[in-house]
């Protein structure tokens, strides 16, 4: 299929609309099949769940062209698995699993134009969600709700090339424990706007959340997990029932120990400890892994020996590795790519 005429190279991280997306009405207690439409526009009630009461939850994933020119996307099952678990916590109908990676690879294929060619630093973004759809005006889980995939092309999350970040230790809070840091609940980052948008309006690239119980330990930030590597080369991140499980984190973590033999480590890291890492990064979707070369907590800076004005050595490496797995110029471990075309 021939490409749609896109500077690729150029291209922002922003929204473009595409020529089809999924959809799936969930009516009387059971999913219809869904179709794939042209039409952008969701219309629901004034008075929709999700409108009243936020009920509702998202994914974010990738397709990507590899080296040999196949599209694959990036472990779609774990991103129907994590949706699932949303689902459950916000008392949201689950849509089946493997209807979910069937959407996925449907909505792909329909927008192949779309997707970038291999080289041009671009990939095609993908949005599954699913939302409340009938009028609810008391406190309730609605009764009906409506699940679609939409995809765009975007290009590199950092534009020019990546720098490093600067942090801030946040005095917001971004999870309750027993609450619903653990998923992907919109209204999660909904309450996160107003901490990065102060956190942008002082001069910090991100925040980091600590854990809300004793704010000792290091959490996440508002859209991804930290990852540390420790001055004898350890590869360590958080621990915590109110952290997102994020898909990249885990992917990274195999990586180092499995591709790069390196030691890891999942666990409760003590704001206390951080000043004495060698790398710090942030890791997620957008961007893969994110250096980060200043914390500043309360006016006193941890800056880091390695990321200050590049990525450090260990987190280079774990960045080149998994881009590598997923653009196909390295061997993927089984189950990794799901090849659409």
């Amino acid at each position: 299929m021939e490409k749609k005429n896109i500077d690729w190279g150029n291209l922002g991280f922003g929204y473009m609309q595409t020529d089809k997306r999924f959809v799936s009405n969930y009516k009387n207690g059971a999913w219809d099949e869904g179709v794939l439409t042209e039409d952008a526009n969701v219309v629901i009630s004034e008075c929709a769940g999700v409108l009243q009461y936020a009920q509702t939850c998202f994914e974010g994933m990738k397709a990507y062209t590899t080296e040999d020119g196949h599209i694959v996307t990036f472990r779609p099952d774990l991103n129907a698995s994590r949706m699932k678990d949303s689902c459950e916590r916000l008392q949201m109908p689950v849509f089946p699993e493997d209807k979910f990676v069937e959407a996925v690879c449907k909505v792909v294929e329909a927008n192949e134009a779309f997707v970038p060619p291999y080289g041009s630093g671009a990939t095609l973004y993908i949005r599954p969600y699913m939302f409340g759809s009938n009028p609810v005006i008391g406190v309730k889980p609605a009764d009906e709700y409506q699940f679609r995939i939409f995809a765009t092309p975007v290009g590199p999350y950092f534009k020019g090339g990546v720098k490093p970040l600067t942090i801030r230790v946040c005095d917001y809070d971004r999870a309750a424990p027993h609450g619903t840091g653990h998923i992907k609940a919109g209204l999660n980052y909904a309450m996160s706007l107003y901490a990065i948008v102060d956190a942008h309006n002082q001069g910090y690239d991100e925040n980091m959340y600590l854990d809300s119980a004793t704010r000792t330990y290091v959490e996440e930030t508002g859209g991804a997990n930290f990852l540390f590597v420790t001055k004898d080369g350890k590869v360590v991140t958080p621990k915590s029932s109110t952290i997102l499980p994020s898909i990249t984190r885990r992917s990274l973590m195999y990586v180092a120990k499995e591709y790069l033999g390196l030691e890891v480590e999942e666990r409760q890291v003590a704001l206390e400890e951080v000043k004495d890492m060698a790398e710090c990064g942030l890791c997620g979707t957008a961007a893969v892994i994110s250096p980060v070369g200043k914390i500043v907590d309360h006016g006193t800076e941890i800056c880091f020996p390695s990321g200050m004005t590049e990525m450090g050595p260990v987190t280079k490496k774990l960045y080149e590795t998994l881009t590598g797995i997923q653009m196909g110029r390295i061997e993927a471990p089984e189950g990794w790519l799901k090849v659409i075309k």
